[in-house]
């Protein structure tokens, strides 16, 4: 009995490398064998992608498919209030807050240190030369650069 079980372990052993090599001929070869690993009807590989594309970005259907996405998610984070036994959340206001084009303004302790850097960069300037900046118009450009 001790001497039959060398010989099951290689026998199994050579049956699977016959198997193997057999399986990967029938498959086509070795050539396309490392491509095709992790394919199939649920991989991202780009080619789904193409024949249905979204929206052109900026046009009126990307921001409608945008808005109904945030809304889903605002929806989702309302019903886990709920669950937890919080309060729902107003999901109109919460989208329309999320969605709102105009940023606020800036607050003036940012808008005097944004102020500060700009003057000291045009010290620099002037020391190098160069023409200073309209510093009114630099610190608006920084901001809105910052998105405050």
């Amino acid at each position: 009995m001790k001497d039959a079980f060398p010989i099951v372990i290689i026998g199994v052993s050579l049956i699977a490398i016959v198997i193997a090599v057999v399986a990967t001929f029938a498959s086509g070869g070795s050539s396309g064998l490392y491509e095709r690993i992790g394919r199939g009807g649920f991989s991202m590989d780009g080619y789904e992608q193409e024949s249905r594309p979204g929206p052109q970005p900026g046009s009126a259907a990307a921001k409608a498919e945008a808005d109904e996405e945030i809304r889903q998610l605002v929806e989702a984070k309302s019903n886990r209030r709920v669950a937890r036994g919080e309060t729902p959340l107003d999901v109109d206001a919460e989208v329309a807050k999320l969605t709102q084009s105009a940023p606020a303004p800036a607050d003036e302790g940012l808008r005097d240190e944004v102020r500060q850097l700009v003057i000291a960069r045009n010290e620099r300037r002037v020391r190098q030369g160069k023409e200073p900046l309209d510093v009114e118009a630099e610190v608006e450009r920084q901001l809105r650069d910052l998105g405050a």
